[in-house]
């Protein structure tokens, strides 16, 4: 590494870090990270107008691009030669490396095509230039088409399906072989299995390290289908296909008397009865193509060695009954029996037993004609980690494993000496009583227990269907003494790349950050879920209405958070009404601002994050619908007053208690649900400007100024200076969204310093609404220490006092170990608030100042008490570094700024901030404090 040269101005310090001048090291300038709708390209594409993108990879610095050039050509040969058969850009100037249209002729269903990217970058001081340009890339487009399907949803009853209470259906083995006359060229599988599938071909499994699959949805508004590449699969001659379906989501039946009337249609809805639709597409070496589908002409059998398998339940599985090469060509079965036509996805949906006529009524969604079949937009669950068991100790006849890590997935497990017939039992929780038994009424009416039953001598196994969120876990009926090596955690969650990291010198801070990261990616499940553990795993919309922003530093959820958005929308009514959880397995429309704003959020989130205006084009009109809705349905004097749950999970005076009872610590409804509709109205305005909708940019900017008016005419006490009944979340909404007069922001700033120091001690001071604000509100006003104090407790309520209690993911309560723990998940996430976003944003000093990062904020506040930070985030646009050390007046900071972007560098010194811009590259600063 070479220093080319050292600037100084007013006790600042820079050096310029490059790998060399260009001609003397050889430095290159590379494309990489090729993406289509930010995919890598391994899965065709759910649309005919795809957006490509890509990244540069150098040491250079103030790297820029000046142009690009992309052709999209129907071979590989026109595409290596610049010849854009499909669509040529020209030459365009412009930076954008993001999400760039495609402008060619509509593109069509099975199509495959082949780009290739051209750039003008310059470089360096003297900014010199070179063309540069990627290799060629192919994507290829899904079925897109309801018309481009032949196959019929197929599938079968038995007489032991159980549906009453707990479903209890066993997996459904289906089967079918077929004859190919010709060298195979080319073979694309579509399939879906309601609710859950694995295909095999000739006997060996297709994609065998995606699980749980396909992604959730609606079944009554969409389903989703798979899309694989089996070309070397096949053979000519005879083949075979094999489908494993379990019910999963869409059979799932739990039905709570006693909680029926809270949430209405509660503990799931029923779709159906397991199904499958599928389409093998063969392409000869002529050319000429045959079709395999799902139709009557599959046999099916329920005899096999999943007996049952219930994501809430566990999985039972009977080595006795396995039915040997059934996927392979020439299996007998004979005794299997011919598969049935099943009704439309949905189409079989039930409601509560004999429920009330009022939650019918208040709960119904009239059901879709069809739902829509889409190919999959979203990655599906992988195994991303493994860890092993960090103790193991006898209890009775049992053995207790202790992972030393809450974790989400399945155990795998050796077994050796067991005899035929013998099962061995799994039972899983998240903690121990004090007998060291495993605790398990936070589970609810959840059995998480796996059965295997044995067939002699040694074996290995681990569940297919189903996962638990666990730390401990109880083994009985093990006849040899069980070593730790014999065991093995299997995390898993959505497939994405990991890109953020977060240490500090506070060890206690760098805990939290570490039961944060495994609280998030556990709860990643097709959908961000509350919880991975009991009867519930929803996609509740409040957990995420600000945690989306934080938790996208940490994980590329991209494409998790744009799917989640389609759900919202599927969820909504016609009246602009939309669900508490999506997709909406609970129908929980209650009408609030803080739940479904998320709506909303994550939207944005989106946008800023990766630069993806998609998901608001897209989904635009049914936020404005549902904005439209909560305001000429709950508008009184003005302001929005509708709410449901209040400041959820605001700490309890008293540590037994779930919920405060203290009226001083209540924020009354209007006070949370009017300052949202103001900062979502905020949101809409963005948008609108977005997308061009003049006439909603002057729309919503009268809402916003018609409900401020109205809420500090109501709400504020201009003379004591502080909202409602002065609760920390009164004040903070409105004071973070820009709601307070100017000339009364210092006294309502410090009503929000003084109940929090004096009525809390500098603890937590809020529940869930407000906490997504606390943090960055105390460090952008200048009270910085009273966050790091929070952030550093280690006494309730506080994030430190759950470590300090043992915890390695996030509590639902802050007070989970002395409340009724029944009631406490152990992997909530809710609880983080905002802190994520203030370690990347205020300690690490990293934010974006246009979407997708193509222009940066690096200004870190110095907060007493911190010596250092290290803080990277690996952004659409290249990856981005903070790391800084204090030593006593002495600020040493490093920082990296990825090519074709540009960063306002603010450089802490003993007179505030220095302001300095620069392109990208690696720099070095040093000041006096």
């Amino acid at each position: 590494m070479l220093y080319d040269r050292m600037r100084k101005f007013q006790g600042v310090f820079i050096i310029v870090m490059a790998a060399g001048l260009l001609s003397a090291c050889g430095s290159s300038i590379e494309m990489t990270q090729m993406m289509v709708e930010h995919q890598d390209g391994s899965q065709p594409l759910a649309t005919a107008t795809p957006r490509f993108g890509w990244q540069y990879d150098t040491r250079l610095e103030n790297v820029r691009q000046l142009d690009y050039r992309i052709v999209v050509a129907s071979t590989p040969e026109k595409a290596a030669q610049g010849i854009g058969d499909l669509w040529d850009s020209k030459q365009v100037a412009s930076n954008q490396m993001l999400f760039v249209p495609y402008g060619g002729d509509s593109l069509q269903s099975r199509q495959q095509a082949f780009w290739k990217t051209y750039a003008t970058v310059c470089y360096g001081k003297r900014e010199r230039r070179r063309r540069v340009e990627s290799k060629v890339n192919s994507f290829e487009i899904s079925l897109l088409d309801s018309n481009d399907w032949k196959g019929q949803w197929i599938g079968a009853t038995f007489d032991d399906d159980q549906l009453e209470g707990k479903s209890k259906v066993a997996a459904r083995y289906l089967r079918r072989e077929f004859p190919l006359s010709g060298k195979v060229k080319s073979a694309r599988l579509y399939v879906s299995g309601l609710g859950l599938y694995n295909a095999f071909i000739n006997g060996v499994e297709v994609a065998p390290e995606e699980l749980l699959k396909p992604t959730l949805s609606d079944y009554t508004r969409r389903v989703y289908f798979n899309t694989y590449d089996v070309t070397s699969m096949l053979q000519k001659g005879m083949n075979a296909i094999g489908i494993v379906l379990e019910g999963g989501r869409y059979t799932t039946v739990r039905y709570d008397a006693e909680e029926a009337e809270w949430g209405g249609i509660h503990h799931f809805m029923h779709y159906g009865m397991p199904q499958l639709l599928l389409q093998l597409e063969v392409t000869y070496g002529d050319g000429s193509r045959v079709t395999i589908v799902s139709d009557e002409r599959w046999r099916i059998s329920n005899q096999g060695p999943i007996r049952m398998a219930n994501e809430f339940d566990g999985e039972v599985y009977d080595v006795r009954c396995e039915l040997g090469d059934w996927s392979a060509v020439g299996f007998d079965d004979s005794g299997w029996q011919q598969v049935e036509r099943m009704p439309q996805p949905g189409m079989a949906i039930r409601e509560l037993p004999d429920p009330s006529t009022a939650v019918k009524d208040r709960f119904h969604l009239p059901k879709a004609a069809h739902p829509i079949l889409c190919a999959q937009p979203n990655p599906n669950i992988k195994v991303q980690d493994r860890i092993r068991p960090v103790a193991m100790f006898r209890k009775g006849d049992k053995w207790i494993l202790d992972m030393g890590q809450n974790m989400v997935g399945t155990l795998d497990i050796k077994m050796r000496g067991q005899r035929m017939g013998d099962t061995v039992t799994m039972r899983f929780a998240e903690t121990m009583n004090h007998d060291s038994t495993l605790y398990v009424d936070n589970l609810r009416t959840v059995e998480a227990t796996d059965h295997y039953i044995c067939a002699g001598g040694e074996a290995s196994w681990h569940p297919q269907f189903v996962f638990h969120g666990f730390r401990y876990v109880e083994i009985e009926g093990l006849r040899e003494v069980p070593m730790l090596e014999d065991f093995e955690g299997l995390v898993m969650y959505d497939e994405m790349k990991a890109t953020g990291s977060f240490r500090c010198s506070n060890e206690l801070m760098n805990a939290v950050y570490s039961n944060a990261f495994w609280g998030i990616r556990g709860n990643y499940r097709s959908m961000p879920t509350d919880c991975p553990q009991r009867d519930e795993r929803l996609g509740w919309t409040g957990d995420r209405t600000t945690g989306c922003y934080g938790e996208s530093y940490l994980f590329d959820n991209h494409r998790l958070y744009s799917k989640w958005l389609t759900d919202a929308e599927d969820s909504q009514w016609a009246n602009g009404s939309l669900s508490d959880v999506m997709p909406a397995y609970w129908r929980r429309y209650t009408d609030n601002m803080t739940w479904p704003g998320a709506f909303i959020t994550v939207a944005d989130m989106l946008y800023m994050r990766y630069g993806d205006s998609d998901p608001i084009r897209q989904h635009y009109d049914a936020m404005k619908r549902w904005m439209i809705h909560m305001r000429e349905s709950y508008t009184e004097e003005g302001v929005i007053t509708r709410d449901c749950y209040g400041d959820w999970c605001m700490p309890p005076e008293q540590p037994e208690l779930i919920h405060s009872k203290d009226s001083n610590r209540i924020t009354a409804a209007p006070l949370l649900s009017s300052p949202f509709y103001f900062y979502l109205a905020g949101k809409m305005v963005q948008f609108a400007s977005l997308l061009g909708k003049d006439e909603d940019v002057v729309y919503f900017d009268r809402e916003r100024s018609a409900i401020r008016t109205a809420f500090n005419k109501k709400y504020l006490d201009s003379e004591k200076g502080y909202y409602g009944n002065n609760t920390v979340t009164a004040n903070i909404l409105p004071f973070w969204f820009g709601m307070v007069p100017k000339e009364m922001e210092h006294r309502v700033f410090n009503n929000i310093i003084q109940t929090t120091e004096q009525d809390f001690d500098g603890h937590v001071s809020t529940g869930v609404v407000g906490i997504q604000q606390l943090m960055r509100t105390l460090t952008e006003y200048g009270r910085g220490d009273v966050a790091l104090r929070i952030a550093t407790n280690e006494s309730y309520p506080s994030w430190g006092y759950m470590v300090r209690n043992g915890a390695t993911t996030i509590w639902e309560l802050w007070n989970g170990n002395t409340a009724d723990p029944a009631m406490n998940s152990g992997n909530h996430v809710m609880l983080l608030g905002d802190l994520l976003l203030w370690e990347y944003e205020y300690l690490g000093g990293i934010s974006a100042l246009e979407p997708g990062y193509s222009k940066i904020r690096l200004k870190p506040y110095m907060v007493e008490g911190l010596d250092d930070v290290d803080c990277s985030y690996e952004s659409v646009s290249g990856m981005i570094r903070s790391e800084w050390k204090r030593r006593g007046h002495h600020f040493v900071w490093d920082i990296v700024v990825p090519p074709n972007t540009t960063a306002e560098v603010w450089i802490p010194t003993a007179n505030g901030y220095r302001l300095q811009s620069v392109g990208s590259g690696r720099y070095h600063f040093k000041s006096k404090l």
